[in-house]
């Protein structure tokens, strides 16, 4: 009777420390699969970072080049034209204006075969307006994005920008309406909320599109089809450089129920790499696409 009690004993000890481990090693599955969505959706987070960098790009690009045309000219008036004024923007690109008095509509048609911008693959049409006047110290740029596709990604958007001619520094300024909504090929959608300001700090009045430099701050909020909610508030200013794809250097914050941490985009070189540092100290390689 006594071996029969410590024979019960030892079985119920290994069945317990059997749970134990079971349980320990499902937590841990757990956590890394949490890890692994939350990872994968600052990631998606930094493409629609891209997407707004990209579309921000061409719209400043095509309004300064058009405001340029309209001081030289004012042939245009009261008609709709193709011109080809932007040696910024890719020949593959056609742009439509349709001009009367004040008033200004451009279109930038990607096509449906698409046009390749700054390495990625655009299709369908932007299509904003304005009204023109020379002497104002604020623009509202509103657009619409018709058809659109960033890599495959469906990107629906009807938006403004802000631009103001002088800031407190004396840079050009533009206050960017983040409305958004990011759809993948595999069926994962996101939507972005919230509103980005970007300071012109070089290049300015150079003529040339491509040297300018940007800094960019300002807080959004992003929200994922399965319901997680991300806040994000710039801590240091993003820089970026229109020749280089990617954000060069700048922090922001990120934050949502039982997650957060920093994300960084290094030091100023032009490359596809950052990391996420989370708020245990954890840090890892991002590698933006």
């Amino acid at each position: 009777m006594k071996n029969f009690n410590l024979l019960k004993k030892g079985i119920l000890g290994l069945v317990v420390l059997g749970l134990t481990f079971t349980s320990c090693s499902k937590d841990e599955t757990t956590e890394q699969e949490n890890q692994l969505e939350d990872t994968q959706e600052v990631q998606r987070s930094a493409e629609i970072d891209q997407i707004d960098n990209v579309l921000g790009d061409l719209i400043i690009d095509a309004y300064e080049e058009q405001e340029l045309t309209a001081g030289r000219s004012t042939k245009l008036e009261g008609n709709s034209n193709t011109v080809d004024y932007s040696k910024d923007i890719p020949d593959c690109v056609t742009i439509t204006v349709v001009a009367e008095q004040g008033y200004r509509q451009v279109t930038l048609d990607f096509g449906t075969d698409g046009c390749v911008v700054n390495g990625h693959l655009l299709k369908g049409q932007i299509v904003f307006d304005y009204t023109r006047d020379p002497e104002a110290q604020q623009i509202m740029i509103n657009y619409n994005l018709v058809d659109f596709y960033f890599d495959a990604k469906n990107i629906i958007a009807s938006r403004s920008i802000l631009k103001e001619l002088s800031n407190v520094n004396g840079n050009p300024q533009f206050t960017h309406d983040l409305s958004i909504t990011v759809i993948w090929p595999n069926g994962v959608q996101a939507s972005r909320e919230g509103t980005r300001i970007r300071e012109w700090v070089e290049g300015f009045g150079s003529g040339i599109f491509s040297d300018n430099v940007f800094e960019v701050t300002g807080n959004w909020t992003a929200t994922f089809v399965n319901g997680n909610t991300h806040t994000y508030e710039v801590l240091t200013p993003l820089r970026r450089e229109v020749i280089c794809t990617y954000f060069v250097s700048g922090t922001f914050n990120v934050q949502r129920t039982n997650f957060g941490g920093v994300f960084d985009y290094g030091e100023g070189d032009c490359d596809n790499q950052a990391s996420f540092t989370f708020n245990n100290g954890q840090e890892i390689t991002i590698t933006l696409n």
